[in-house]
């Protein structure tokens, strides 16, 4: 075989293999199925993973109340890996925080305690393996309108959410981390497949509180 053939056929089965992943992301995705990953899978993403960077007047967090410790904890039935998950509460360029865990909380954001709030929490959608960020998020389109999101806060008071909505939107609309007046809502934010240059927005709004 020529030099030329032997690079023509490189090429072509480098392409095959490509077309097979996109196709296992586009198939898999709605049995919310795992595809298994290698490696890092968020990296190329435009700056990173695209968690809003809220400024300091978004980022004060005085009279927030609630329990001393933020860390929340997050179960949603309709998604596979997210159960009694730990979310701490930090920036969201700490981009090692996000490595090792489901999800975050976006410092700056409202808290479930709060009378008017938007909960905002983040996680990978692919993610990285030997890690709790690993496909986390991956199953979050199986979420349907009315669905149940329950939050645990540090001392034991349980809130629960009910999903409202789900769109898409550019890493510059940062709207979706405002309070919406007079309500108490929680976001989910992942990123779009296959591409991650999109951010994928699920809201639920609470409906129900349980003091511990």
């Amino acid at each position: 075989m020529s030099v030329r053939g032997v690079v023509s056929w490189v090429v072509s089965l480098v392409l095959v293999g490509a077309g097979v992943a996109l196709i296992a992301v586009f198939v898999l995705e709605p049995f919310g199925a795992a595809v298994p990953q290698g490696a890092a899978t968020n990296e190329a993403a435009p700056g990173g993973f695209n968690v809003p960077a809220l400024d300091g007047a978004q980022s004060a967090e005085a009279g927030v109340g609630g329990p001393e410790d933020k860390t929340l904890e997050i179960t949603v039935p309709g998604m596979s890996r997210v159960e009694n998950v730990r979310v701490p509460s930090v920036p969201g360029n700490d981009a090692e925080v996000l490595r090792e865990n489901a999800a975050i909380h976006l410092e700056g954001t409202g808290f479930p305690w709060q009378d008017e709030a938007n909960v905002y929490v983040a996680g990978h959608r692919l993610g990285f393996p030997n890690t709790d960020s690993f496909l986390a998020f991956y199953d979050i389109l199986s979420l349907d309108e009315g669905d149940r999101i329950f939050v645990t806060d540090a001392d034991g008071n349980e809130y629960t959410y009910e999903v409202f909505d789900e769109f898409v939107v550019s890493p510059t609309d940062l709207y979706v981390t405002e309070v919406k007046e007079g309500r108490n809502i929680l976001t989910l934010q992942t990123c779009t497949l296959p591409d991650y240059s999109e951010r994928l927005i699920v809201q639920a709004e609470l409906v129900d509180t349980v003091p511990a």
